[in-house]
């Protein structure tokens, strides 16, 4: 239904009910006449007045009949303004619950109100649900953030504390762990930074022709010596497709799902593979295991989610957030699934 239907079914509502009024009214007086003309002449002809002025019989119908004209015409407007009014007067009354901070503040309408009362109803207990959700989302991020950041934080004074009161030594050990949490804090923050330009669509990608074989290898070989210490062996299964895609954006995504893998995964073989199926260009990153079970596996898309299955505690929960950004903002599906051997699949998907 097109939005000039939806605004012009109210007032069709309205002039239908101001016509069957109308013509109520009018048939209540035509009937009305004939039955009251009717019974008179039979019973009492004599109460008919023959000249202008009508009979008090005559006087007394008329008014019988405005009276119920009237009534008629008051029951409709009750009833008519109370399947307007209803709904309208409830959101009135939650939306300045809502602008007070009552997030939790519902509208209701009745069983006889209008479609577009219903709708408007609707509508505002969805964007009602919108901003609970939003504001629950907020303090959650705010929580997270704040959880993420106190590890680093808590390091970083800590040992820039014992330094300056000479209790640690600058030892090259010492400086290059402060140097990782760092690193850490700069991720983090750029990560965040990433989210919300996703989540804000002004997330900007360079689009380009680029070989995907030669970019995977461009970001797989710097990372092999970490995933090895990791305990992981990359086996690149690379097929060369030529697809349309910011190269240092996906990179970026790659990296994302190898140090999710590093995090999350047994160690063993991590299977890195491009194929071209339909015409639809698809990159995998598939390890051994231990899996993510099946009624979470869009969730861990999730910024912070955390599931006793996914996770082990470290990390700061943003990396698969980070690559759903950037497949969205390439319009490139992403997807998370079991695989054969037990293990799990993230796989992009974009055309050729």
């Amino acid at each position: 239904m097109s939005e000039q239907q939806k605004a012009s079914g109210l007032r069709r509502q309205i002039t239908l009910s101001m016509m069957a009024l109308a013509f109520s009214v009018v048939l209540l007086v035509i009937c009305g006449s004939y039955v009251f003309y009717a019974a008179v002449l039979t019973y009492s002809p004599n109460s008919v007045s023959d000249d202008l002025l009508p009979a008090p019989a005559e006087l007394t119908w008329m008014a019988a009949t405005m009276l119920a004209a009237l009534a008629l015409a008051t029951w409709v407007a009750v009833k008519l303004a109370q399947r307007i009014l209803t709904p309208l007067n409830s959101v009135a009354d939650n939306l300045r619950r809502v602008a007070e901070g009552d997030l939790t503040a519902r509208a209701s309408a009745d069983d006889g109100s209008m479609g577009e009362a219903t709708r408007l109803v609707s509508d505002f207990n969805h964007l009602a649900e919108r901003l609970q959700h939003m504001a629950r989302d907020r303090e959650f991020w705010n929580a997270a953030i704040a959880h993420e950041l106190r590890t680093p934080v808590t390091v970083l004074r800590g040992r820039l504390q014992g330094l300056s009161e000479g209790v640690f030594q600058p030892t090259p050990q010492l400086i290059s762990g402060l140097l990782t949490q760092v690193e850490g804090l700069s991720r983090l923050v750029e990560d965040l930074r990433l989210l919300e330009l996703g989540e804000s669509g002004r997330l900007t990608v360079h689009l380009q022709e680029c070989n995907l074989a030669d970019e995977i290898r461009a970001a797989v070989n710097p990372f092999e010596p970490t995933l090895r210490s990791a305990g992981f062996s990359p086996v690149l299964e690379l097929a060369d497709i030529e697809v349309i895609c910011d190269p240092v954006r996906m990179r970026q995504a790659l990296l994302a799902l190898l140090d999710n893998a590093i995090q999350h995964a047994t160690p063993g073989p991590l299977h890195i593979r491009t194929f071209e199926r339909d015409g639809l260009a698809h990159l995998q990153v598939e390890d051994i295991g231990p899996g993510i079970p099946s009624e979470i596996g869009e969730r861990v898309f999730e910024a912070f989610y955390c599931a006793e299955a996914v996770r082990s505690g470290q990390g700061s929960g943003l990396g698969l957030a980070v690559v759903k950004a950037i497949a969205r903002a390439h319009k490139v599906e992403v997807s998370c699934k079991a695989s054969d051997a037990g293990g799990t699949v993230f796989e992009l998907v974009w055309r050729a």
